[in-house]
């Protein structure tokens, strides 16, 4: 079993629970109560529409688009790409229906705003039913680390000078919030208003805040809406991914052009704003939810849970104390630090690749046919493009007046256990192939 694999995957219909560092008022399992209990959306952590259709057995049926169909049918082969599912090909549920399969509000938002792009219909007949564990890349510190350690040799050693350097620069200029952020997470509660605004400012410092940000106001949103648009898609078993993108795209100007969350940084009145034009019955609540479930979740990422969040603080640290104190967050920037190599478009797949390849073996092991990003269940999900015991058809679809997708010519396409070349990929980069909002470390 790779333990830190394991560790990375969320299944919300099963009790388990994580271990926290010691000194954290309130508890993995107090959390998940809370969500699950106490929201009127929590019920669909464990009993979603897309986990249901995975552990039935039945055959999936998946949606991906994608501008490269020409290149697709001349190759006969599809890959899977690194992002929040990290080895797979990323797509949205479809659900049979007696008219043609009705995208997940997800896949209908992406058909609505990706016209230029073509569908392909994804049908997985598994051999038995996919288990409900979810990847959340939040997570996966530990396994960027270990394949930084495993593959520094690639590296020359001014790049890996100032690899380091800039990744521990970063937290040692965090390190005053990252310091209150274990303390209110010890139960020594900053004003939530004072809070966020220090999270906005810390952002640029530490990139990384800025995905935890967001992913705990996404969460926010989706479990804590009762609108009508909300409830509609519960009654279908799904989340609101609308939220978020209303969310993402008002907070920062150009995300629909380069999703790129390391730019996500609302102060208190501007995420005051934010949330008042989403849905405003939210808004009074939102910044002491950002301070109280930002605040636990990060200290839990960070930390090991050997440590103890009343003593540890982070500054002054060097790189082998936070190795061993703080592994996770020191992967988490090492990694967003690799990205902004400039000779990151050659090292790519020598890099990714072994994360990959890491990630086929853990959920072919663990029967995963079709993976999804589980920190929320929210219709993220994706092709296992290694697993050898699912039978996969896949068509070229249409999609009619009433948003329904048709399969209208069915491929001959292999998947191909590996990740597709970084120029055929987002990856969050500009089109001179720099990562957005960073300069190149060079």
């Amino acid at each position: 079993m790779d333990t830190d694999l394991d560790n990375a995957h969320t299944d919300y219909t099963r009790a388990s629970t994580r271990p926290v560092p010691a000194g954290c008022v309130e508890t993995d399992a107090d959390w998940r109560r809370r969500l699950q209990d106490e929201t009127p959306g929590g019920w669909l952590l464990a009993r979603n529409a897309m986990t249901q259709t995975l552990t039935s057995g039945r055959p999936i049926h998946l949606m991906h688009t994608t501008v490269a169909l020409d290149a697709i049918r001349a190759s006969g082969q599809l890959y899977a790409s690194s992002g929040c599912l990290l080895a797979a090909l990323y797509c949205a549920p479809l659900t049979k229906t007696p008219s043609g399969l009705r995208p997940h509000n997800l896949g209908g938002w992406l058909l609505e705003t990706k016209p230029h792009t073509r569908t392909l219909v994804i049908e997985i007949t598994p051999t038995a039913p996919v288990p409900a564990k979810g990847l959340d890349y939040l997570r996966l510190g530990p396994v960027h680390l270990q394949t930084y350690l495993e593959h520094r040799p690639l590296l020359t050693e001014t790049e890996d000078s100032r690899l380091r350097g800039k990744a521990l620069g970063q937290i040692r200029a965090a390190a005053p919030f990252l310091d209150t952020v274990l303390a209110n997470a010890a139960g020594r509660r900053t004003p939530p208003a004072t809070f966020v605004d220090q999270l906005a400012k810390a952002v640029p410092a530490l990139p990384f805040l800025g995905y935890v940000y967001f992913e705990v106001l996404s969460e926010y949103l989706m479990l804590h809406s009762t609108s009508t648009e909300t409830k509609t898609y519960a009654d279908v078993g799904e989340m609101n991914n609308r939220l978020y993108k209303r969310l993402a795209f008002s907070a920062v100007s150009g995300m629909d052009k380069l999703f790129d969350l390391s730019r996500f940084r609302p102060d208190h009145q501007k995420l005051h704003d934010l949330i008042t034009n989403i849905e405003p019955r939210l808004a009074p609540g939102a910044a002491q939810y950002t301070r109280d479930r930002l605040s636990h979740l990060f200290t839990a990422l960070a930390l090991d849970p050997s440590q103890d969040a009343t003593a540890f603080t982070f500054r002054n640290q060097d790189f082998d104390s936070l190795a061993e104190a703080a592994p996770s967050l020191l992967g988490q920037t090492i990694f967003r630090q690799m990205r902004i190599l400039e000779r990151y478009p050659q090292l790519y797949l020598a890099f990714e690749q072994a994360k990959a390849l890491r990630a086929w073996s853990y959920w072919n092991d663990q029967r995963i046919a079709t993976p999804f990003n589980g920190f929320l269940p929210k219709g993220e999900i994706g092709v296992n493009p290694a697993y050898p015991a699912a039978r996969c058809r896949v068509w070229q679809a249409d999609t009619c007046e009433r948003g329904l997708v048709h399969p209208v010519d069915e491929l001959d396409i292999t998947f191909m256990p590996r990740l597709a070349d970084l120029a055929m990929t987002a990856m969050r980069r500009d089109a001179t192939g720099k990562a957005a909002g960073h300069p190149a470390v060079v």
